[in-house]
């Protein structure tokens, strides 16, 4: 059953009200009443049943997403700062002041499961609608593309043996079988023989102590398949192939197993100096050019080529934005399509066979998509892009797309806050003018 909100006017003769001692110019209360809340729980009402006890608030839920990504918190580390900040609570629509967790930290995973990526995607659209008519008027858009980390180790072939003959240690345990041998001590003596396998006097050692493993790893695989007893073999039977497939590929094989617990974690190189190689997945960014307002945010497995990522991504921001784009304006990674539907890539070339007028008008909109690089930065390191703790493909899709949207709401708060400082601006030259007139 969906939860409904308390009234923020109601008085309480027990509590003061939020309102009464919070800054009402305060740019998180200005913001929290120009958020349509009714919307999104028209949005989400259907996912909720008629029946049983009420759920947490819309409002609250969807709050807590959007502060979350806003302040670079985790599920766990929001609720300290949400019991201790009065402003974050009347942004949730509480009425007075809360000395306790609004839910479990738990309650926002199933709250994005819920909702799904659909649901993400109504955050996005609302922080995009709430700019203004006049900051999304623009009919170009720039596209980029950038490595969305996993929250995954850092994947050598010796981690990923010793990962899978602890598990399947494990299973064994489990189920009650007795292996031939559990190996502890003879892992442990393996893994010490790694460290410093680049220096020339130990790299023969590791690589023995490496294929030590990898054997060891595999009779444990071909072990357990012997003594499962046949009804509790379909329960490992997709982990033990996982673990078969890890053993078997080699150093120059495609769709090659980075994760044990994220199997389609990609290697994806984007050349850069001091991080070589990036272990998530690519995520593609449409920002409306000079208001760098986000617009398209689509995540994709694996490292397609950029020029792959273009329709989709496109789509994706007419879609949010329900309009068409023009042109869109991206850089040399894009070669490959000049048009897609009735948009016009544009990106940098000689400019064979254009006018001097044209040529100019090309560079100045090249020069205009450098402005996308520092959006992306902002959304890695301000908004938990930087690396992505969420489960699954579709946990990437959710991140990036709540990065987004809370780099959207950031953007609405400075205007807010600039706004409320003009104001207090102008009520002071007001006075002072009386003053002086008097």
């Amino acid at each position: 059953m969906i939860g409904k909100s308390p009234q923020q006017n109601q008085k309480n003769i027990f509590q003061p009200l939020l309102k009464e001692f919070i800054n009402p110019n305060h740019e998180l209360v200005v913001l929290a009443r120009r958020i349509p809340w009714k919307e999104f729980e028209d949005e989400f009402k259907d996912l909720y049943s008629n029946l049983g006890q009420p759920a947490k608030p819309v409002r609250l839920m969807v709050s807590l997403l959007i502060l979350k990504q806003l302040y670079n918190l985790g599920d766990e580390t929001l609720m300290p700062e949400w019991v201790r900040d009065p402003y974050f609570q009347y942004f949730s629509g509480e009425a007075v002041f809360q000395w306790t967790y609004p839910c479990d930290p738990s309650d926002l995973v199933h709250f994005r499961k819920r909702i799904g990526s659909e649901g993400v995607d109504k955050i996005l659209e609302v922080s995009v609608r709430m700019q203004g008519k006049k900051d999304i008027r623009s009919k170009a858009v720039l596209v980029d593309t950038t490595a969305q980390e996993k929250n995954i180790t850092y994947p050598t072939d010796t981690k990923q043996y010793r990962k899978i003959i602890e598990k399947c240690v494990k299973i064994s345990s489990k189920e009650g079988i007795v292996l031939r041998q559990s190996y502890k001590r003879t892992v442990k003596n393996l893994m010490l023989q790694q460290r410093f396998s680049h220096h020339p006097k130990r790299k023969k050692q590791a690589d023995k102590a490496r294929r030590k493993l990898k054997t060891i790893a595999g009779r444990l695989v071909r072990e357990l398949r012997r003594k499962l007893p046949k009804e509790n073999l379909g329960n490992y039977l997709e982990k033990l192939d996982l673990f078969q497939r890890v053993i078997n590929q080699k150093q120059t094989d495609k769709n090659k197993i980075y994760s044990l617990h994220e199997v389609d974690v990609a290697c994806i190189a984007k050349g850069k100096a001091h991080k070589k190689f990036e272990f998530g997945s690519k995520v593609a960014f449409a920002v409306l050019p000079k208001t760098n307002i986000v617009v398209g945010v689509v995540n994709f497995q694996g490292n397609p080529n950029d020029s792959q990522t273009l329709e989709k991504t496109l789509q994706h921001g007419e879609k949010i934005t329900g309009k068409n784009f023009d042109t869109a304006i991206v850089d040399r990674g894009f070669r490959g399509k000049k048009k897609i539907g009735d948009t016009q890539v544009v990106l940098p070339d000689n400019g064979k066979g254009l006018t001097i007028y044209q040529k100019r008008k090309k560079r100045k909109q090249c020069k205009s998509r450098a402005a996308i690089e520092p959006v992306i930065g902002h959304i890695k390191h301000d908004h938990r892009m930087l690396r992505n703790f969420l489960k699954g493909t579709t946990g990437d899709q959710m991140n990036a797309t709540l990065a987004a949207a809370a780099f959207n709401f950031k953007r609405l708060l400075r205007k807010i806050k600039d706004e409320i400082l003009w104001l207090l601006f102008d009520l002071k030259y007001i006075l002072n003018l009386k003053l002086f007139l008097s």
